[in-house]
């Protein structure tokens, strides 16, 4: 068996997703979503808690039925070939599936015999230890790791039928900086080999070192969609930032995107400027207001800075 991760995908558009519908009696978890994912890339899908994210997931995996809407995932639609689809994903969950009474290797060899393996279980378990650095956990039992080893041996379970693609909840929650930057190199490598990743998470770091594209979702809508890069757009060219006394937050003659307490009498602002000049304007302004300001920093805008605009705007799609 070659070493590589994976196989490449079958089809240039391996997800396809057309007026999706989820309700729970009167409740809409998702309300009318489209999305397309090309293959080799990654999707990442971000939202605040309840947005929709995992009842996606759910459904692109064929673990929730649709209530209405178009759903394909590899050529095959997921409510009518929901068996198929299984045989060519691979999904890594908010919680560990697996064994505790088993091994780590034991657990990888038990997912490659029941996806057809055989005899080739244990040498794909063995590659995928190798390839994602668990040989200090490969014969110790699932109920002795802790919650991070656990998700490391949980991804490694996701790739041993070599999925067209793959599906991944927030798959480094409970994992450390280092493990979390390996997991990285992996979806890295994966794509680079022809496979299609749709990422949620909580960390929009992340998602900005991964995603090729992004959907915001929003009560179940798309709110916004597009390249880290363009979703950064909405938001301006730079971000200015700085700590300042609380007392003073009234004195400010310009408006502020975000307040946050950080002390007992200091809060930190942040404003969006178009550019440079507009950013330098806004520190000025601070000086004619005479507001004493610390920790004073000028960035170009992050998803965090996304994130927060669209909370306050609402839908830009």
């Amino acid at each position: 068996m070659s070493s590589t991760l994976l196989i490449p995908v079958r089809t240039a558009t391996p997800v396809v997703v057309e007026d999706l519908h989820v309700a729970f009696g009167k409740a809409r978890a998702l309300d009318g979503v489209d999305l397309e994912v090309r293959a080799g890339t990654t999707l990442g899908v971000l939202g605040h808690n309840g947005a929709g994210k995992t009842t996606l997931i759910k459904v692109l995996t064929t673990l929730l039925r649709p209530t209405t809407g178009r759903v394909v995932v590899d050529g095959l639609y997921v409510v009518t070939d929901a068996t198929a689809v299984r045989r060519r994903i691979g999904v890594t969950g908010q919680y560990a599936g697996l064994d505790e009474f088993l091994t780590a290797r034991e657990n990888l060899e038990l997912v490659g015999r029941l996806a057809g393996l055989r005899t080739q279980a244990r040498v794909r378990s063995g590659e995928l230890i190798d390839r994602l650095g668990l040989q200090d956990l490969a014969s110790r039992r699932i109920g002795e790791l802790s919650g991070g080893s656990r998700r490391r041996v949980d991804l490694a379970a996701s790739l041993v039928g070599s999925p067209s693609v793959l599906f991944l909840d927030e798959p480094t929650t409970g994992l450390d900086p280092l493990a979390r930057t390996a997991l990285w190199e992996v979806v890295d490598e994966l794509t680079t080999n022809g496979t299609t990743v749709v990422l949620t998470t909580q960390y929009l770091e992340e998602a900005d070192r991964l995603a090729d594209h992004i959907v915001v979702l929003n009560k179940g809508r798309v709110a916004a969609r597009g390249t880290p890069t363009q979703l950064k757009r909405i938001v301006g060219g730079k971000v200015v930032t700085a700590t300042i006394p609380a007392d003073r937050l009234h004195r400010l003659t310009f408006p502020t995107d975000a307040a946050r307490l950080v002390a007992s009498d200091q809060v930190r602002v942040s404003v969006t400027a178009n550019d440079a000049a507009t950013a330098a304007d806004v520190v000025a302004r601070l000086v004619s207001d005479d507001v004493e300001f610390s920790d004073l920093d000028i960035a170009s805008p992050s998803l965090d800075d996304v994130f927060t605009h669209i909370a306050l705007e609402g839908a830009l799609s």
